[in-house]
C-alpha cells in the first residue's frame, strides 16, 4: 500500500541522500527541474525552508521525492503493490506511482496546482486550522454556525478521529476555533499556510487546474488509486480528472480513506513514500492494526527492500 504525504511535510534536505545514492532517483530530479524550468531539486537538497514552503515550490518537491522514492523502489515492489494514495498533493503522485502520469506531466500538474492555489490565496487571503481533541458537537455544525456568525469557513481535512483542519476565511476560522474550545476541543491551532486551501476560497483556481487536467496525458491507473474526496478507488484516467480537480475545493476524508485501505487490505503494509512520517502517524491513529513503514531517505529504501525481497 503506498501512501504519498501533502504540502506540509517539505523540509530542506529532503531526497538528497536518496538522489546520491540512486540514479533512478537522481533521474527523477533531473527531471523535474526540466519539465518546470526550476531548481526544485536545489531547494529539495538545501534549502532555503521560506522558498521551499511556497506553495508552488513545495507541491512539485514534494511530487518530485515522492516519485524519486518510487523511481528507487518500483523494480522490486510494484509486483506487491495493490492501491496507492495521497493526501491532498500526493494524490498526484499515487497517480504517478500507478502509471497514469509521468513525471514530466505531473510535475507541471502540480507546479500549475500549487501556483494557481498561491494565487488564489493572495487574491483572497484565508486561514486554515487545525482542531485536536473530541468535540461535543459534530465539527460540521460548529463550522455552519461560525460561516454564520462571522466568515466562511469549512472542514478541510478529516485527518483522524480526533484532529479535523477547517478552512476559510480568517474571521469564520477564528470564530470555529473558540467554538471548538467551548465544544471540548483540547486546542486549536492556526496553521502557517497560504491559502484557505480545499475550502469554497480555492474556487478561482478550478478553471486553470481543470484546464492543466484536460491538457495532460493521463492513463488508467495499473492499481486503484484511492480518493480524497469521496475515499472510493478510481481505476480510469477520467475519474482521475475528476478527483483532482474536486479535491482543490473539497475536504481531505482521509479517516474514511485509511478506514476503506484497512478494510480491503487488512494483511498490507502501509508504506508512507517521501520526507517524514506525518502519514504514518494518522494511520496509526485510524487503524492502529495495521502494519506501517516510511521509506523517504536512502537507509529506508534499503530497509524497505530488505523487508520484501
Amino acid at each position: 500500500m503506498l501512501l504519498f504525504p501533502g504540502q506540509g511535510s517539505q523540509k530542506p534536505g529532503m531526497g538528497r541522500d536518496l538522489a546520491a545514492a540512486s540514479a533512478p532517483a537522481r533521474a527523477v530530479f533531473d527531471a523535474v527541474d526540466a519539465a518546470i524550468g526550476a531548481p526544485i531539486s536545489r531547494l529539495c537538497f538545501e534549502g532555503p525552508s521560506d522558498e521551499l514552503t511556497m506553495t508552488d515550490n513545495a507541491q512539485p518537491a514534494l511530487f518530485a521525492h515522492g516519485a524519486a522514492v518510487w523511481a528507487a523502489t518500483s523494480g522490486q515492489l510494484a509486483p506487491h503493490v495493490r492501491a496507492a494514495a495521497g493526501h491532498s498533493l500526493g494524490e498526484f503522485t499515487a497517480y504517478h506511482a500507478a502509471g497514469a502520469v509521468t513525471v514530466e506531466a505531473g510535475a507541471r500538474l502540480v507546479r500549475r496546482r500549487g501556483t494557481l492555489m498561491r494565487e488564489a490565496g493572495d487574491a483572497r487571503p484565508g486561514a486554515m486550522a487545525a482542531i485536536l481533541g473530541e468535540l461535543t458537537t459534530p465539527i460540521d455544525a460548529l463550522c455552519a454556525q461560525a460561516s454564520d456568525e462571522a466568515g466562511e469557513v469549512v472542514p478541510a481535512n478529516y485527518n483522524t478521529p480526533e484532529q479535523t483542519v477547517v478552512s476559510g476565511e480568517v474571521a469564520g476560522v477564528e470564530r470555529a476555533m473558540a467554538l471548538a474550545k467551548e465544544h471540548g476541543a483540547k486546542r486549536a491551532v492556526r496553521l502557517p499556510v497560504s491559502g484557505a486551501f480545499h475550502s469554497p476560497l480555492m474556487r478561482p483556481s478550478a478553471q486553470g487546474l481543470r484546464d492543466a487536467l484536460a491538457s495532460a496525458h493521463l492513463d488508467d491507473p495499473r492499481v486503484p488509486v484511492y480518493s480524497n474526496v469521496d475515499a472510493m478507488p478510481c481505476t480510469t484516467a477520467a475519474g482521475a480528472r475528476d478527483r483532482l480537480l474536486r479535491q482543490l475545493t473539497s475536504p481531505v476524508r482521509w479517516v474514511e480513506l485509511v478506514r476503506g485501505l484497512a478494510q480491503a487490505f487488512p494483511t498490507a503494509l502501509f508504506v508512507e513514500m517521501g520526507p517524514g512520517a506525518v502519514l504514518t502517524g494518522l494511520v496509526k491513529r485510524i487503524a492502529p492494526g495495521v502494519a506501517t513503514a516510511t521509506c523517504g531517505t536512502a537507509v529506508e529504501v534499503e530497509q524497505l527492500l530488505a523487508r520484501v525481497a
